[in-house]
């Protein structure tokens, strides 16, 4: 059975989306169960997309040129983590922490996602991370080289980071990172079928009818009444120039170790709808250190988690400042 969770961001004016989820163990034959209320789907039905050409591929490759340009040039889509004129209190950042680990931006309305932020419990990875870099057909091989070599860099960076070891491996891999074109994207109902069988419905139709404001997503699965995650699935458009391409890796990676959520209130941080920062964010990192401390255990509710996220908090930034 499959449980899930799904979390996204989005541009204001040109819009851009990245997402994530939650789902189960990956068995065969069986049943999805949807979050945060156990919910029975009896049938997967297949996906259908209709064939997308390569023009089309080529005019999502503008237009995504043309966003990045936009928002670089309004000062967004930062890379240097924060600074002087981003500060943030130990209040904040537990108040943040709360709000982005501890809520879903996503629930299912049948074989399909709504925006609709709702109270979780905490998620996180309990076991090693392996994961596999994949990519369409189309992609360029120098692409693919560079892609590999940044997802590589930042899975090392997460796991100082959490603690957690993440490594990029094709053997047994559990978290899976896709750079898919329009074509490879919407044709890839076996392989996700294949990753994840008795993948629900409304996790399949996020991924193959991504529509065009949507950058990115990310899927992340957990045995049914449970809070571990035990795979992810990653899915970057290969049509996005350089930096978009770098900011889908740092949030969407980030985000299938468990911070779903978004809060405009948060910053310095990717994990906000407003793009400023493109990159992971040094608010951001703390948000991994709480995420994976030892005093919070997967399944904890907001109201369990909070008073903890304010001890730790305040440690983090009391370190800081020191």
């Amino acid at each position: 059975m499959l449980g899930w969770g799904l979390k996204a961001t989005s541009i204001l004016g040109l819009v851009a989306l990245a997402g994530c989820a939650t789902a189960p163990a990956p068995q065969p034959a069986v049943t999805p169960t949807v979050r945060p209320q156990e919910r029975v789907v009896p049938v997967i039905p297949p996906v259908v997309s209709p064939p997308v050409s390569d023009e089309r591929s080529a005019e999502l490759a503008a237009y995504y040129a043309r966003v990045e340009n936009s928002l670089t040039v309004r000062g967004l889509l930062r890379t240097d983590g924060g600074g002087p004129d981003t500060p943030f209190t130990d209040t904040q950042l537990a108040r943040n922490f709360v709000r982005i680990a501890l809520f879903d931006e996503y629930v299912a309305d049948g074989d399909r996602l709504r925006a609709r932020t709702t109270a979780s419990k905490l998620r996180r990875w309990e076991q090693p991370v392996r994961m596999s870099v994949a990519f369409g057909d189309s992609v360029p091989v120098d692409q693919r080289a560079r892609d590999e070599a940044s997802v590589r860099k930042y899975a090392s960076r997460l796991s100082r980071l959490t603690g957690l070891p993440i490594t990029v491996t094709n053997d047994n891999a559990n978290y899976h990172v896709l750079f898919l074109d329009e074509n490879d994207r919407r044709g890839a109902e076996s392989r996700l079928r294949a990753l994840v069988p008795g993948i629900s419905p409304s996790s399949m139709r996020a991924i193959l009818t991504l529509p065009r404001n949507q950058l990115c997503i990310v899927v992340a699965f957990s045995e049914p009444g449970q809070s571990e995650y035990i795979k992810a699935i990653s899915v970057i458009r290969a049509e996005h120039p350089p930096l978009l391409r770098q900011s889908c890796i740092h949030e969407e990676l980030a985000q299938g170790l468990g911070l779903a959520n978004d809060s405009n209130a948060a910053r310095p941080s990717i994990f906000n709808d407003d793009e400023e920062f493109g990159y992971l964010t040094n608010h951001d990192e703390l948000l991994l250190k709480m995420l994976y401390d030892r005093r919070f255990t997967s399944g904890m509710t907001p109201e369990q988690a909070a008073p903890i996220a304010k001890i730790i908090a305040t440690e983090l930034t009391t370190a800081g400042a020191s």
